[in-house]
């Protein structure tokens, strides 16, 4: 069984690896400068970011960030992004671990969505929905369009009107999306 905790700058190298082990060729740099630059980012409210550990040793890795959106100060919201298990590590439930805790940990601090860009079907297990996206605008265009998803997690502020979302610098990037 594996523990959670909150992640530091201390374990940046650790996170770094994660994601490199985690991602394809392709994309394993640009996620996990991502990752590594989240853990700089000073924001109101914070962004935060749990590690995974199994004997002593970082295997997961997962972060959230807070988004604003135009034009509606009452509501508040993060994204999911970048996760990441040591292929050695999936399929234990580890990403699943961190998903649920960081959700829990949200949804006591009030917070309204959160959204993630990613697979339907993996995150549609935790209750991300497509639907729940329909008046929320990504911060660029997607390339997968339908891994555009969030989880309603306090029903009393909803957008009623389009509304766009920006993101903290590290996920201003048009390539991660």
């Amino acid at each position: 069984m594996f523990s959670s905790r909150v992640a530091t700058k201390l374990d940046r190298d650790n996170i770094r690896q994660v994601h490199r082990l985690a991602f394809s060729e392709v994309e394993a740099q640009a996620v996990a400068t991502l990752a590594s630059n989240l853990l700089d980012e000073e924001t109101s409210p914070g962004t935060f970011a749990l590690v995974a550990e199994l004997d002593g040793m970082v295997v997961g890795h997962i972060a959230f960030s807070p988004v604003t959106f135009d034009a509606n100060q009452k509501l508040t919201g993060y994204i999911l992004a970048p996760l990441g298990v040591m292929p050695e590590y999936q399929k234990r439930r580890i990403g699943s671990g961190l998903i649920e805790r960081g959700i829990e940990q949200l949804a006591k601090q009030g917070v309204n969505v959160l959204f993630v860009y990613g697979d339907p079907k993996y995150y549609g297990r935790f209750g991300f929905k497509a639907e729940t996206t329909s008046n929320y605008l990504p911060p660029y265009d997607l390339q997968y369009p339908f891994g555009w998803l969030a989880i309603a997690l306090n029903d009393e502020v909803h957008a009623e009107q389009p509304l766009k979302i920006s993101c903290v610098k590290p996920l201003r990037d048009s390539a991660l999306w």
